[in-house]
């Protein structure tokens, strides 16, 4: 059986690498095709924000990520992907806040499970298999 310290490092470790990574991959593709920009940009405008805000997608998508990888500043990074997520439900899927898909799931599931991780994370910590202890 597992000492319950290393089981809730372990635990913690294993959230951070799977929150960091899957949000990772989205800025990857956004970097790697910038025009994506292009919707959030409009969205903004929409709602009578600055455009400049866009580029905040690369902070939560692609900093925060690798900070909740590598367990560097893990409560900030988590924090950043805690906003991101915000304004991603707020600007892109605020009309599907209470809908549910023909499966009986939530439709907003991946993104709900993007901003409660990070949640968690910016709470717990990083645990001890961290570059850098919180």
């Amino acid at each position: 059986m597992y000492e319950s310290s290393f089981a809730d490092a372990f635990g913690k470790l294993i959230l951070r690498l799977s929150v960091g990574g899957l949000v990772l991959l989205h800025g990857i593709a956004k970097f790697m095709h910038p025009g994506s920009l292009d919707f959030i940009v409009a969205r903004l405008d929409a709602n009578g924000l600055p455009s400049a805000l866009a580029y905040g997608v690369y902070l939560g998508e692609i900093l925060a990520p690798l900070l909740l990888i590598f367990g560097i500043f893990t409560r900030f990074g988590a924090f950043m992907i805690v906003v991101n997520m915000l304004f991603a439900i707020g600007l892109a899927h605020s009309t599907e806040l209470l809908v549910l898909t023909k499966h009986g799931g939530w439709q907003l599931e991946l993104q709900g499970m993007y901003l409660f991780g990070a949640l968690a994370i910016m709470f717990m910590g990083a645990g001890r298999f961290a570059l850098t202890r919180d």
